[in-house]
């Protein structure tokens, strides 16, 4: 079956955006291979501010994108809805590679809460915001997680710590 990974970056106090939405503190280390990063993953799921920020840039990509929104009309080059339990559900049972939850705190909390999260993978960038958008917004829901691996990247001082979720019972 296929994972759905939560893959971002985040600031050392815990934002993946800046209090304006700006990502231009998130440093790129030459010892991170993305082609390969990218090569993992067949489908993106993105919520409407990061699909809205990203330019549709979904447009020019070969990968299957879903866009999830209740207030997008349309969004070229990607598959828009409101139905994040459905299409993940669905996503999951067929064959392919990983899933690329991308982007967005609220569509990672809402899929989140659903169960479908597999694992959560950030890489923790050496800045601090003091404010923005938070990795988790408030949620009354707990999820448990085992650590699966991690790494340090001395060039840019980027630690990636990976997690798989674990299923309450």
């Amino acid at each position: 079956m296929r994972r759905v990974r939560y893959s971002v970056a985040m600031s050392l106090d815990g934002y993946i955006s800046g209090p304006n939405g700006e990502a231009d503190w998130i440093v790129m280390d030459p010892d991170i291979d993305f082609v390969a990063m990218f090569m993992q993953f067949d489908t993106f799921l993105i919520g409407r501010k990061t699909f809205e920020a990203m330019n549709s840039a979904a447009s020019r990509s070969s990968v299957k994108t879903y866009v999830f929104s209740r207030t997008l009309t349309k969004a070229k080059g990607a598959t828009l809805s409101d139905d994040p339990a459905g299409v993940v559900q669905r996503l999951k049972a067929e064959e392919g590679k990983d899933i690329w939850l991308f982007g967005g705190g609220e569509l990672f909390r809402s899929v989140l809460e659903l169960g479908l999260v597999d694992r959560v993978e950030v890489a923790i960038i050496p800045v601090l915001l003091g404010g923005g958008r938070p990795l988790l917004p408030q949620t009354q829901a707990r999820s448990k997680l085992k650590l699966a691996a991690h790494r340090h990247y001395p060039k840019s001082g980027i630690v990636m710590l990976e997690y798989d979720v674990r299923a309450e019972r």
